[in-house]
């Protein structure tokens, strides 16, 4: 037993389970820990108090399912029928190759066919049924050009601004360092990761670099348990679990008592109490047997093979519901990198992902969200007109980063439309062509910032994800 024991050392001796975890976080948000680098006053608090953006945003938050491994937009997004007319032909411009040993010259015309979808006609391939479904929700970027084939360099030129740099916040962080969060109870910004493992280049994904830790993103595994450590050990559950926070609150009882009329106390100790409740709070979140039979349909978690991304995908939905502010989705290794048997290895990672990701852009419209929520849909770079190795069954694509796909919809970004073009191959971005800066200054152009006023002063420098490059906003695409 305890002599006399205090707030101090009660929290000290008896914190368990996520409760530890809790209780931190509500610190950090409290700006009640010691700052990290930089000069009093040189960054925006080190707390995730809801913050108010440069001017009235569009959008509150994002979801980015991110498709690793360059998806093939000439077989998806991007139809091109002079590939088609010239398949087996030469190509006759210059081609940068990842694999110059498997390198051929010989164009591929797409083995999957296209066509009109929705009120808009935005031609999209029998590969994704369920995308075509939404095709007047999404605005598709035809026209995304990283300038490089590799998978690592343009993954972190899309997530830090810079290509092949490491060590950089995420745009997650930038997001959740300028808005902060509308959740006292969940992570700002967290990661839905896959059964199979981690996408390439790791934790490079959602690290907040030279960002304090409190800005990264937390990672829920693709399986139960989700989070580890949420509930108390076995021997303090229950009564003793009961019986410690009702000590807890009759010590902050007196402690208060003592110290009349000061209202940040009052708060704070308010604020201690639902560090408990972030346990009921995550587990309520992840809970999908509170959907519908209907819902669990619309995703696809009725069948095994959409089952483990359709699950992630409404989990999103949920965790942007509770004031999630950025949530991304990734798959195990690089899906989409098809150097090989494009035939069969396309069409399945588009039947793992279709419907989840169609179903996800309908639920929140039927919800009222897709209006202040983005979602994004794409991988690093796209695959080249040119066959990879020889012309016959077996056939795949190599890397491509001069002109690919991605699409965006919500949060203030028209629907039912294309932008920008490729080549007539579908090889290099020939018209409005946008990169990975202005991506990510039209984002958070939407989220309410102007990319070029929202800095972190750090190694003596003011540091902006676009890092002083050229950035536009792409306002035809936005309402």
């Amino acid at each position: 037993m305890w002599t006399n024991p205090t707030r101090r050392s009660f929290l000290a001796k008896s914190a368990y389970g996520i409760g530890t975890f809790a209780l931190a976080h509500l610190l950090q948000r409290e700006g009640l820990l010691a700052q990290e680098g930089g000069r009093p006053g040189e960054n925006l608090p080190l707390n995730l108090r809801p913050r108010q953006p440069h001017f009235a945003p569009k959008a509150n938050a994002m979801i980015s399912l991110f498709m690793h491994g360059g998806p093939s937009h000439v077989d998806l997004l991007d139809p091109k029928p002079e590939l088609q007319r010239m398949h087996g032909r030469d190509y006759s411009g210059n081609i940068a190759y990842s694999f110059v040993n498997a390198a051929s010259r010989k164009l591929l015309g797409s083995p999957f066919k296209f066509a009109r979808r929705g009120q808009c006609g935005t031609e999209v391939s029998e590969l994704l049924p369920h995308t075509a479904g939404i095709a007047d929700d999404i605005c598709v970027l035809r026209s995304m050009h990283t300038g490089h084939n590799g998978h690592e360099v343009s993954i972190r030129y899309f997530h830090g601004g810079i290509a092949a740099v490491t060590g950089r916040p995420t745009l997650g962080s930038w997001i959740v360092y300028g808005l902060g969060s509308e959740a006292d109870n969940l992570p700002a910004y967290m990661i839905l990761s896959d059964p199979g493992g981690h996408p390439v280049d790791g934790t490079h994904n959602w690290s907040s670099g030279f960002m304090p830790p409190l800005y990264q993103g937390t990672v829920l595994r693709p399986q139960e348990p989700r989070i580890f450590n949420l509930d108390a050990p076995p021997h303090l559950r229950g009564a003793t679990q009961r019986q410690n926070l009702d000590l807890l609150r009759e010590l902050n009882r007196r402690y208060s008592e003592t110290r009349p009329g000061e209202a940040d106390l009052e708060t704070r100790i308010a604020s201690y109490e639902l560090a408990a409740r972030m346990q009921d709070a995550a587990r309520e979140a992840l809970d999908l047997s509170r959907e519908p039979a209907s819902i669990h349909r619309m995703y696809g978690l009725d069948q095994a093979e959409t089952r483990s991304y359709a699950e992630r995908c409404l989990i999103a939905r949920r965790l942007i519901e509770r004031g999630v502010r950025f949530v991304q989705l990734f798959l195990g290794g690089q899906p989409w990198d098809n150097h090989g048997n494009i035939r069969g290895t396309l069409p399945a990672i588009c039947r793992r992902t279709d419907q989840p990701v169609a179903a996800l852009v309908r639920d929140l419209k039927q919800r009222g969200l897709l209006d202040t929520t983005i979602v994004h849909w794409g991988g690093e770079i796209g695959r080249l007109p040119v066959v990879q190795g020889e012309l016959n069954a077996n056939a795949g694509r190599d890397h491509n980063g001069q002109g690919f796909s991605i699409w965006l919809a919500g949060g203030g970004i028209k629907g039912g439309m294309t932008y920008g073009n490729t080549d007539e191959v579908g090889h290099r971005a020939a018209e409005n062509i946008v990169t990975p800066n202005d991506y990510q200054a039209t984002l958070l152009h939407l989220l309410g910032f102007d990319h070029t006023r929202l800095i972190y002063h750090h190694n003596g420098r003011e540091q902006r994800i676009t890092d002083g490059r050229p950035a536009r906003i792409l306002h035809d695409i936005l309402k």
